[in-house]
């Protein structure tokens, strides 16, 4: 988006948060916000998309006659090449325009026909390849809610005003590089921090951060076969490595949470991904995984800091998890989310997590899957140390291990980027110039006083598989040497000085009829 198309959405969304905050917390609200911005995408992708088809006819899409038989005929054929293309189908009638302009319009009552709309999308799709992601992708929008009002019609007056505001905004659908869900969802939470950081590390990572991760992924390509996030939340990963190459064969990527997962699904379809060349499934990722028996060129994951799962015993037998000879500990799942992603890495692919720092150093069966990937697989290529602050939700310094399988160097780049960031309102931010002094130092695997360091596997292994970056790169800056002599010179000018302090002093209580303190 142009940067005034950003600060009018900007504008808009708190107007629209104005409307909906007091009626339920901002986490609630900001759903809503979201599936009508979906919603408004669809309508305007469509709309733009028929016009195409009607072009040499001269006909307008929104002023076609649904109840004439010709207008019929003329929908019959647009709703066939859409279903096709878009995999969905509106009538003009159905369009957001049209039924925000209803809602405007005084004594307008539009709920049930909004509710109508949302399920003729899903309707339409039934028997088509793209079924499956549409289905109930509009089931967090609950229109009957008494948290948009107590009764029907302040519900409808809610919804009414929701609606223009939105209808005020152009998505400009052409543009390849905006990112409308993104840059909402990102807006949203930086406003309303306090309210949506319950779900904040489920939902989104920082785009600073997701640029990162897809530019490490992608150094040296130009096109992937594939890219997988196994904890994909709304899918900003998965579109962040889409924006740094040419060209991805196919998404792939599993959420436990629905809500989380709707998104993902709409933010796919938002961003022009095809229904055909995406595969997202919602299910516990580390115990019901949905991508058995596939490699992926790229995985990239923020999954939940430190998480607890069920390490049962008859997962020691999972292919995932078999070959470390430990599970990661129930308490803390970051290495059963390693070594999942590890065993869908494509022999000539590029992994990058996000992690806290714990899994670094700490032993137990973590420092013995740790040595495992180090020793034996020689995997790890690079430990990458976050600033603290830059995830909506938690404080904590994070950090990026990346792995691949197919290394011909036999040491691991540490970089220490604790420092690089700029202070914003609610917390730091990676600045492009930070994104770009750390990816380089990562595909140049370049040296750096107390920035960077190669270190060979033997000192790593000398450490006992320790990965905490302080110990390989030093960071401490030696204050400046001393001068005694000349501090000596300035105590005896001080002391001279002093002689002429105390007579004055003594002379002053003189003068008063007082006793002299020296």
């Amino acid at each position: 988006m142009t940067e005034d198309q950003k600060k009018l959405l900007e504008t808009q969304l708190w107007n629209i948060a104005n409307t909906l905050r007091g009626k339920m917390h901002a986490d609630e609200f900001r759903d809503y916000i979201l599936g009508f911005i979906f919603f408004k995408y669809l309508s305007e992708r469509l709309h733009a998309y028929a016009n195409g088809i009607l072009a040499q006819d001269g006909i307008e899409f929104s002023t076609i006659d649904e109840t004439s038989p010709e207008g019929q005929e003329i929908l019959a054929a647009v709703r066939e090449e859409t279903l096709d293309a878009l995999g969905y189908f509106l009538a003009p009638s159905e369009l957001f325009t049209a039924i925000a302009k209803k809602g405007e319009q005084k004594g307008a009552f539009i709920i049930r026909e909004l509710k109508t709309i949302l399920g003729n999308i899903e309707r339409s799709t039934m028997g088509a390849e793209s079924e499956g992601d549409f289905d109930h992708l509009f089931e967090d929008l609950d229109l009957d809610s008494t948290k948009l009002g107590r009764t029907v019609a302040a519900r409808n007056e809610v919804i009414a005003k929701v609606l223009t505001h939105l209808d005020a905004i152009d998505f400009g659908v052409d543009d390849v590089e905006a990112d409308i869900l993104g840059d909402a969802y990102e807006y949203l939470i930086g406003q309303f921090a306090s309210g949506a950081g319950k779900k904040a590390g489920e939902f989104y990572t920082p785009q600073a951060v997701s640029t990162l991760l897809a530019r490490i992924v992608t150094v040296g390509k130009t096109r992937l076969k594939s890219v997988y996030d196994p904890t994909c939340g709304s899918g900003s990963l998965l579109l962040r490595v889409k924006r740094e190459v040419k060209e991805v064969g196919d998404f792939y990527g599993q959420e436990q949470n629905r809500t989380t997962y709707n998104l993902a699904r709409m933010n796919m379809i938002l961003h022009g991904v095809h229904y055909r060349n995406f595969d997202l499934k919602q299910e516990d990722t580390l115990e019901h995984p949905q991508h058995e028996g596939m490699l992926f060129e790229a995985i990239v994951a923020n999954p939940p800091f430190s998480a607890k799962w069920s390490a049962k015993e008859i997962l020691k037998n999972d292919d995932r998890y078999a070959p470390y000879g430990k599970l990661a500990p129930a308490s803390k799942a970051d290495y059963a989310f390693v070594t999942h992603m590890l065993h869908h890495l494509d022999e000539n692919g590029a992994m990058a997590i996000v992690l806290p720092h714990g899994p670094l150093f700490r032993g137990g069966a973590e420092g013995t899957i740790r040595e495992f990937i180090v020793r034996e697989k020689n995997w790890l290529d690079a430990v990458i140390g976050l600033p603290e602050n830059i995830f909506y939700g938690t404080g904590i310094p994070t950090c990026i291990m990346i792995f691949k399988k197919c290394r011909e160097v036999d040491d691991v780049l540490f970089v220490d980027a604790s420092g690089c960031f700029a202070k914003s309102k609610n917390q730091n931010v990676l600045a492009p110039a930070h994104i770009d002094r750390i990816f380089d130092a990562f595909s140049q695997r370049t040296e750096e006083d107390r920035f960077s360091r190669r270190v060979p596997r033997q000192e790593i292994a000398n450490n006992g598989y320790n990965l905490n970056i302080p110990r390989y790169v030093d960071t401490y800056v030696a204050p400046p040497e001393i001068d005694l002599a000349a501090v000596a010179l300035d105590l005896r000018r001080i002391e001279t000085d002093m002689i002429a302090v105390d007579a004055d002093i003594r002379r002053f209580c003189t003068e008063l009829g007082l006793e002299s303190p020296v």
